[in-house]
């Protein structure tokens, strides 16, 4: 999605949420300077996205509870999988590693290294509440590719989207997936807070976006 096209829904997305742009765009350029530090081979090219998604059919999996036993049903043998966050250390557990992570980190984080350390591409998100995270983690990770929800930069990429999940969608319609499945979603879980509410119910209604 370009930015043009994605901007006016993320205008939407903030004022709802009640988000700071400034803060958004202070993280992605941290992001970016922290990227141009690392060694350059903790850093994908975004070349790998479109080896691994173009033309295949992609898993997408959320971190809803059901994640675990739709995971079971299902042969991830001919997919692409795409892991939200969290989801990475259920996907782990069943013996895989995904193949792409989109992560703002604030899952799993030590399953997510782990994938890393075994190969999966980590789409790193920065917002404004997760600077010092980013600073953390970041270096301790390989196959690096930055994102943003706010305008993007040299090394920094927006493929639209607003949570994990969602953005795991976008990543995939960007790099022209063949076909994706989405398993471990729920976005009426009623036993989420009335923020996490509101996050799910942006994410319903921008995955709808994508496949317009």
């Amino acid at each position: 999605m370009k930015f043009e096209d994605w901007e006016p829904i993320y205008r939407k997305i903030i004022t709802d949420m009640g988000y700071d742009r400034a803060r958004d765009e202070q993280a992605a350029k941290l992001l970016s300077e922290l990227l141009f530090s690392l060694e350059p081979s903790r850093i994908a090219p975004v070349s790998i996205l479109t080896e691994l998604v173009q033309g295949k059919d992609i898993l997408v999996c959320g971190n809803a509870p059901s994640l675990t036993d739709e995971l079971a049903d299902v042969d991830p043998s001919g997919y692409c999988i795409i892991a939200a966050d969290g989801a990475a250390a259920h996907i782990m557990d069943a013996g895989l590693v995904p193949h792409i992570i989109v992560t703002d980190l604030d899952g799993a984080v030590d399953s997510e290294m782990e994938a890393s350390n075994r190969g999966a591409v980590m789409v790193v998100h920065a917002h404004g509440d997760n600077i010092d995270t980013v600073h953390a983690i970041v270096p301790r990770l390989y196959h690096i590719i930055g994102s943003t929800q706010a305008s993007p930069l040299e090394n920094v990429y927006n493929f639209g989207g607003f949570t994990d999940g969602d953005r795991c969608v976008f990543l995939a319609v960007e790099f022209n997936a063949a076909s994706m499945t989405l398993i471990g979603f729920d976005f009426h879980d009623t036993k989420v807070t009335s923020m996490k509410a509101r996050k799910l119910d942006w994410a319903r209604r921008l995955i709808k976006v994508a496949f317009e």
